[in-house]
């Protein structure tokens, strides 16, 4: 069992008239070899429940609390795996993008930090960009030289039926504070080209696993490239220099993308 103690957050604030202003903060700590959570403190839509461990990793499930984001909402989360601590976050649910009472953008920002020997999973459910929203999403990870990382990420661009919403992201890594990845893109309809074949074509899902262990200093995997029907999308794996590597996918939908994500992930990877 995960021992842990929670703290209560301060009720969220409105960012301005038209949108919510909150932070969620999560703490894993090893004590004795198992993990325990000093800090649970959900805030706003993000209410954090403990899930059963599993072996020595603590495991956190974010759950919505009500709809968000909105136009205007300013959400972050904060999670802190301490040294030698094994964290797992996941969702309840998909995050829905959707268009609020102003026209201006939400934003959604998720700051990681991985102490030395310890390990951190980020594997929510997929965002959903619905039509009319407007979302800006950032990930900001600071690794220790010995930590490792495993972050995945999916965007749905629009729900059935209907057209993206407009949504830009960013991912910046540094391990021993140092540059491993700092990546930028862009999708919906005030973004040119990126429905063009040179981008996603007619895919609408589109999502990566990053993955940074230091045992790829020893044996760093090659590229591959992983396609069984055109029409189902298709995934590349990239080896970084870091110890790290990427793995990208474009699919019609969200559940082809999310088998395709977990095919190329499970498949034993080629060294460079």
């Amino acid at each position: 069992m995960t021992l842990a103690t929670g703290h209560t957050a301060p009720a969220a604030q409105p960012a301005s008239s038209a949108g919510l202003r909150a932070t969620a903060r999560i703490t894993a700590a090893s004590r004795s070899g198992t993990t325990t959570l000093p800090v649970l403190d959900g805030d706003g839509p993000f209410e954090l429940r403990r899930l059963r461990s599993r072996g020595s990793e603590a495991r956190v499930c974010v759950v919505g609390a009500m709809c968000a984001p909105l136009g205007g909402d300013r959400l972050r989360i904060e999670a802190t795996a301490q040294q030698s601590a094994a964290l797992h976050i996941t969702s309840a649910a998909a995050t829905l993008a959707l268009p609020g009472p102003t026209p201006e953008h939400a934003t959604y920002d998720v700051h990681l930090t991985v102490a030395e020997d310890a390990e951190l999973r980020w594997l929510p459910k997929p965002l959903i960009c619905a039509a009319g929203s407007n979302l800006r999403q950032t990930w900001t990870v600071d690794l220790a030289p010995t930590a490792r990382l495993v972050l995945r990420e999916e965007q749905v661009l629009g729900r059935a039926g209907e057209p993206s919403g407009q949504v830009a992201t960013r991912l910046t890594v540094r391990r021993g504070g140092q540059l491993l990845l700092d990546q930028e893109t862009e999708y919906g309809p005030d973004t040119p080209g990126w429905d063009g074949p040179a981008v996603l074509a007619d895919h609408r899902a589109t999502g990566q696993i990053l993955i940074v262990d230091p045992a790829f200093e020893s044996k760093l995997p090659g590229v591959q490239l992983f396609v069984d029907e055109p029409e189902d999308g298709q995934a590349v794996l990239t080896p970084l220099v870091g110890p790290a590597a990427l793995l990208t996918a474009i699919a019609p939908d969200g559940l082809r993308l999310r088998r395709l994500l977990d095919t190329a992930r499970m498949r034993p990877p080629r060294s460079a």
